[in-house]
């Protein structure tokens, strides 16, 4: 052996940054080696230690740990092999974090109590399995064991909220209050009467399913009144209706008659309730969906216009 070649453990620290300490440690533990000693019994090292002792130096910085450097160096697994399990768990790492972030900024933002803060960092952990439970249990709260309108059951269950890696504050605030909409009582109560109304409108004979055309053929028709400035109450306002309860008429199979507009309107009052509507902002802003928008407006104005029209006719 070439004895100018070799490296003392105080040159070889020079070589690498790492401390004697640091090397002797490595030594002791039979990762890296001395390939000989002095004859005054001082730890000598070659060229290929040097190699080994700066790719320990790299695995160490990224954070991989002494059993796993030690299989490496024993080729006992590939460094392929290594470094793609500790990119996947980095990913996790990364995604814990951005999630910790947000949660941070949504505090900072709601003013959150200690006990909110912590509730919240809780919820944002959950698996999306976990979180989806929330969603499950509410609708089998509301829905279940009620012949209800299945298209919408499905709708409600195939549109899940799905927290991002790279959560805003935003979404985890909208992730918060969604939590807490599905658990109110009280608005669990209304979309069970909304379930128990479908069902009975099924028992009638009415298997229509989701109505999304007839829908937005009412907020066109009505949008067009709004930015008229068109009152529901105006002469006007008639023929808004008129055409729309002769959709619906078409829609639903029924007589363009009084008795339709009355449908209407018990079908406009059960579907009324705003929380709904919250329910659908919240899922799209945690979503990244487009904004949903607000149809009270329009349905407000629609069924202001057909009572005026059903008093007109007393």
């Amino acid at each position: 052996m070439d004895d100018e070649n070799l490296l003392t453990i105080g040159a070889l620290a020079a070589r690498t940054g790492l401390s004697v300490k640091t090397i002797r440690f490595y030594s002791d533990k039979g990762i890296v080696p001395a390939t000989c000693h002095s004859p005054a019994g001082y730890r000598l090292y070659d060229v290929g230690a040097l190699a080994r002792l700066e790719l320990v130096r790299t695995l160490r910085v990224l954070d991989i740990d002494l059993a796993t450097v030690r299989r490496v160096l024993a080729d006992e697994t590939s460094l392929a092999e290594v470094a793609a399990a500790h990119a996947a768990a980095l990913d996790v790492q990364i995604r814990a974090l951005r999630l910790r972030r947000a949660v941070l900024a949504a505090v900072a933002n709601r003013e959150s109590t200690p006990q909110e803060m912590d509730q919240m960092h809780k919820l944002v952990n959950l698996s999306d399995a976990e979180r989806h439970r929330f969603i499950h249990d509410f609708i089998d709260d509301t829905f279940g064991g009620v012949d209800a309108n299945p298209a919408m059951v499905e709708l409600l269950r195939s549109t899940m909220p799905e927290l991002p890696e790279d959560a805003t504050p935003e979404q985890v605030e909208a992730w918060m209050e969604l939590v807490e909409l599905v658990q109110d009582t009280d608005f669990r109560a209304a979309v069970r009467r909304m379930a128990e109304y479908q069902a009975t409108q099924r028992a009638d004979g009415d298997t229509t399913g989701l109505h999304h055309d007839l829908t937005e053929t009412v907020r066109a028709d009505v949008g067009r009144a709004l930015a008229a400035g068109t009152a529901p109450d105006s002469e006007q306002a008639g023929g808004v209706v008129a055409a729309l309860t002769a959709r619906y008429a078409e829609t639903f199979g029924k007589a363009d008659d009084d008795r339709l507009k009355w449908w209407i309107l018990e079908r406009l009052e059960v579907a009324g309730d705003h929380r709904v509507t919250r329910y659908w902002q919240l899922v799209a802003s945690i979503n990244g969906w487009p904004p949903f928008p607000d149809p009270e407006p329009v349905f407000t104005w629609f069924g202001r216009a057909l009572r005026t029209h059903l008093d007109s006719r007393r």
